[in-house]
């Protein structure tokens, strides 16, 4: 085959290697081709093989055979069971494209050395297997949890993965056999979760188990997609899945999620129960339950009999004109984060918190330049000075809150503002009279109550904490802010439904003082009921949603 590259002349002339390339046929053009792509596939093999020996690999070998013997001192992977895997960290590698160091199948996890560790490509490609042993060794494996751990790696951008057979991981999927989910709340170690908090409900989804481990990567990938604020996945009688952006992550999450499902099996055994906010008995809830059985249920201006005492599983509240006078929140709350916006920017700049705040405002003032949002102004650069910084903030937060826009960046910021307030004793929450006590005996029913307001979560808590009837958050089960997303969107109340637990959309009542969210609520197959209190705006006529005044009606 005559090369393009040479000349058809002795002359070198352009014109001359022109010519020549012209006269190639295709089929010498594709041979070109394909040689070309086989060099290319050799070079991508020879630096592969060469970052098989680099520094990032040979530390994430050692530290998997290191975590190896540890999880076995904690029993999370006797008997061979169990596997980790870690992203071989490069800063000059996109963590896409990062090589994987995973566990063997088969070998006893106390006796891993680091030279037993298989070596993948980003896409799963095997690229490195250890060598086998001497009898009684058996033959290297990779193992099973490979495609999991894929899933994972390419659902959640992790940086590692572990699988855990713990006791605890196990048993606690057989407290119940027909639940789907594990949901705790109330536990300092959920702090250790990654996004969340002490007063958050922790839910890790539960798939059903498989007589060979890769059978469940189709239902693993399910419960990822469903769930995605979870960082774990349970599988019943067997085990549990845990991710994280880095191995630490990784770690610190499973010691947090074994330390959380061990409680939660102490608590069993105690009669307690561990998915509420006050963890009261079980028995007790069980028996308040039973004697409702036969009660009449009043909701609205209608009575209906009750014989089979199927009361609501979930209540879902509104807080502006439904817990709370509007007033309340137009009248105390807006104007004192409007008042105060400049104060606790001048307090706090520079602080982390309020760096990512001013960063959320500036992408929300961009998108309104754009759109050409009335009393939007550019945000001046870093370099312009803090104090034309906090001016121009200033001034598109007074906008932001005269118009009353439901947006992430402006309830963050104000739930920054109202928590000062609340601290300093400047601020309580208000509540109507009637709301406590309906709170109270619906929790003693076992009722789980969710908030799901505008406000953001932090904002809803420092209401329910510091209320003029007390601290009313210990009968509260968690809080939904527009995160999830708009309130008169129908999705939002599917994503909240789904997030819950129940069977069906119709065992959670949600009540709000406004139409367009009562009938985006009955859209997803909520009951919905309209809260008509002092204040609240007028309803269409006709409308079809039974109305209630108090709580007590409920």
């Amino acid at each position: 085959m005559r090369s393009f590259l040479t000349p058809k002349s002795t002359s070198g002339s352009v014109s001359g290697i022109s010519e020549s390339c012209a006269s190639l046929s295709s089929s010498e053009m594709a041979a070109e081709a394909s040689t070309a792509a086989a060099l290319n596939a050799m070079k991508a093999v020879e630096s592969a093989s060469a970052n098989l020996e680099s520094k990032p690999v040979t530390e994430a070998r050692n530290l998997i055979s290191e975590l190896c013997r540890h999880f076995y001192s904690l029993g999370w992977v006797s008997g061979t069971g169990g596997s980790i895997t870690i992203k071989a960290h490069d800063d000059s590698v996109p963590k896409t494209d990062q090589l994987i160091v995973m566990s063997p199948s088969g070998v006893q996890k106390e006796r891993m050395l680091p030279e037993d560790m298989y070596i993948m490509s980003a896409d799963g490609s095997i690229l490195s297997s250890p060598s086998p042993k001497p009898f009684p060794n058996k033959p290297p494996k990779c193992t099973d949890c490979a495609p999991l751990f894929m899933k994972a790696y390419k659902m959640r951008d992790a940086g590692a993965v572990i699988h855990s057979h713990g006791m605890e991981s196990c048993l606690v999927t057989m407290l119940n056999p027909a639940s789907t989910e594990f949901r705790i709340t109330h536990m300092e170690m959920i702090k250790g979760i990654k996004g969340h908090g002490y007063y958050d409900e922790l839910v890790v989804p539960i798939i059903e188990n498989t007589a060979y481990e890769y059978e469940l990567t189709a239902s693993l990938a399910k419960a990822i997609e469903a769930y995605p604020k979870a960082t774990a996945v349970l599988v019943r009688n067997h085990g549990v899945y845990i991710w994280g952006d880095t191995w630490i992550s990784a770690k610190t999450q499973a010691e947090c999620y074994h330390y959380l499902f061990d409680a939660a099996l102490k608590l069993h055994q105690l009669g307690i129960d561990w998915s509420t906010p006050d963890h009261g008995l079980i028995n007790s809830r069980k028996g308040v339950a039973v004697k409702a059985a036969n009660t009449t249920v009043q909701i609205g201006n209608s009575i209906s009999e009750n014989p089979n005492g199927h009361l609501p599983k979930c209540i879902i509240l509104d807080i502006e004109g439904t817990t709370t006078p509007i007033s309340f929140v137009t009248e105390v709350l807006f104007p004192y984060a409007r008042d105060n916006v400049g104060r606790h920017l001048e307090l706090t700049y520079g602080t982390p918190e309020t760096i990512d705040d001013i960063k959320l405002l500036q992408s929300q003032v961009e998108d309104d330049l754009e759109k050409g949002i009335p009393g939007t102004i550019p945000i001046p650069p870093h370099e312009a000075g803090k104090e034309e910084v906090i001016t121009a903030l200033v001034s598109n937060v007074d906008a932001m809150i005269k118009a009353d826009r439901k947006i992430t960046a402006l309830k963050q910021l104000q739930g920054h503002i109202w928590r000062t307030g609340f601290t300093r004793k400047e601020l309580k929450g208000i509540v109507f009279e009637d709301v406590p006590e309906a709170l109270e005996k619906w929790h003693s029913l076992g009722i789980k109550v969710y908030i799901y307001s505008s406000g953001s979560r932090l904002a809803q808590r420092l209401l329910f904490g510091n209320t003029n009837y007390g601290n009313l958050r210990k009968y509260l089960s968690g809080y939904f802010d527009t995160a999830v997303g708009n309130k008169r969107e129908t999705r939002s109340y599917v994503e909240i439904f789904e997030s819950l637990g129940v069977d069906k959309p119709s065992d959670v009542l949600f009540i709000t003082d406004v139409h367009q969210e009562a009938v985006a609520a009955k859209g997803a197959g909520l009951e919905a009921v309209i809260s008509v209190r002092p204040g609240n705006g007028l309803l269409p006529e006709n409308h079809s949603f039974k109305t209630i005044t108090s709580f007590s009606e409920i």
